[in-house]
């Protein structure tokens, strides 16, 4: 009798540690503004579900790098994790590292949010954030020159020069290579160019080529000096300690800019405003730059479900947009007290890139990261060289050509 107890006892105890170990899982997040709320609304969680959450943030490109060596290896312990969809979507996708996402309701997000989230007919990804490209401006600065906010590419270009001095830089946007594609891309539409057609590398045309020389004398003339070694955390700094008179990049950075405990400049000084238009009209990109996935080789996958709907749910994205992150949920949008508390400015640009905008920020393909660094080449010869650089566009029709390589070794060159 004692001895079919403790065999009962042990089968219980080895039930509950079975069950111990399934209220566990383990979640990479970015050093993004959402991520880091999300952080800090865990224990949250925790507290109601009774779930350990082993959470661990990275800088986004360590992210990435940190998920594809585990999943490649296949030691991962991951269940759930931030990710970029239009920078390792199709790779991961490919690769089978996606668990599909069912049960969940995906009616409040916009068609272009849900063309990068899905492939075939099924959902990989909840999107989370979105942004576009924005015109930030420093209002005194402008008023005191006597400037109104720039429109179009020659009137940006008129405003840089005048208000570019040895205290304040002109204009800001990203150098450095991989890094200024994202933010060159709208530039690159505006001139009617793209930087991949019907599956083809086209970013050496006259129209994408006549952008990148355009962007070069911008940032040669007019921008910090250093720029090619400069992505938006370097930028950043400079706008919030009042050097920065003009900056294009993503609207997800408004909030931090206008944070009185980080920024130097008072929020009555910061505009926003809508992309410039270029010689071929206004059509900025937006994009979904994070969303959140289940890992296929996850062993907790109902609480990787569960902790996902938790973490992108209306109430979270709410948090979100009051803490000036542009999320990619539509109903947050209509929220009386996020429209009270929104810039209207911000507000504004939103619905003219939903309307009008591109949902492409880079190449979408799967050798992303390769295609940037090619492409960021070509920036950066162009930055140098003021955009005067005679072997421009050379150098452009060789890096198009390795990226159309590119697109061959993965089966999607003409694939669209």
């Amino acid at each position: 009798m004692k001895r079919k107890l403790m065999l009962v006892l042990v089968a219980l105890l080895a039930l509950f540690a079975v069950s111990a170990q399934q209220k566990e899982i383990r979640v990479l997040l970015a050093n993004h503004p959402y991520g880091d709320l999300l952080k800090s609304a865990i224990p949250e969680y925790e507290k109601a579900t009774g779930v350990k959450v082993n959470v661990e943030s990275l800088q986004e490109s360590q992210l990435t790098t940190k998920l594809t060596t585990e999943f490649a290896t296949r030691s991962s312990t991951v269940d759930v994790f931030m990710t970029r969809p239009l920078q390792e979507g199709k790779m991961f996708y490919k690769n089978g590292w996606y668990e599909p996402i069912t049960g969940y309701d995906f009616s409040d997000y916009p068609k272009n949010a849900m063309d990068v989230a899905s492939f075939g007919n099924k959902a990989y990804i909840v999107p989370l954030v979105t942004e576009w490209e924005v015109l930030y401006y420093r209002i005194d600065l402008l008023k005191k020159a006597g400037i109104t906010v720039p429109t179009n590419f020659a009137e940006l270009e008129a405003a840089a020069k005048k208000l570019h001095s040895g205290d304040i830089v002109g204009f800001a946007s990203r150098g450095k290579g991989a890094a200024a594609v994202t933010q060159l891309s709208s530039y690159v539409y505006n001139y009617g160019g793209a930087y991949l057609d019907k599956g083809k590398a086209v970013f050496d045309s006259k129209e994408a080529l006549e952008a990148i020389r355009f962007y070069g004398r911008m940032l040669a003339n007019y921008g910090p000096a250093g720029v090619t070694n400069m992505s938006w955390e370097n930028i950043m700094p400079l706008f919030q300690a009042g050097k920065i008179a003009m900056w294009t990049d993503a609207s997800v950075f408004y909030g931090q800019i206008v944070d009185p405990s980080k920024s130097q400049v008072p929020a009555e000084n910061v505009g926003i405003a809508n992309f410039p238009a270029g010689p071929k009209g206004n059509t900025p990109f937006i994009v979904v730059s994070w969303g959140m996935s289940i890992a296929k080789q996850s062993k907790n996958k109902e609480l990787a479900k569960d902790f996902i709907k938790w973490a992108t749910s209306k109430d979270l994205a709410k948090r979100g947009m009051l803490a000036n992150i542009t999320m990619a949920r539509g109903s947050v949008w209509k929220d009386a007290e996020v429209r009270a508390k929104i810039h209207p400015s911000l507000i504004a640009t939103q619905e003219y890139a939903a309307k009008y905008g591109i949902p492409y920020d880079r190449p979408y393909m799967s050798a992303v990261g390769e295609a940037r660094d090619l492409i960021g080449e070509v920036v950066i010869e162009s930055i140098n060289t003021a955009g005067t650089s005679p072997k421009l566009e050379a150098l452009a029709k060789e890096k198009a050509a390795a990226v159309n390589a590119l697109l061959e070794d993965t089966g999607e060159y003409g694939v669209y």
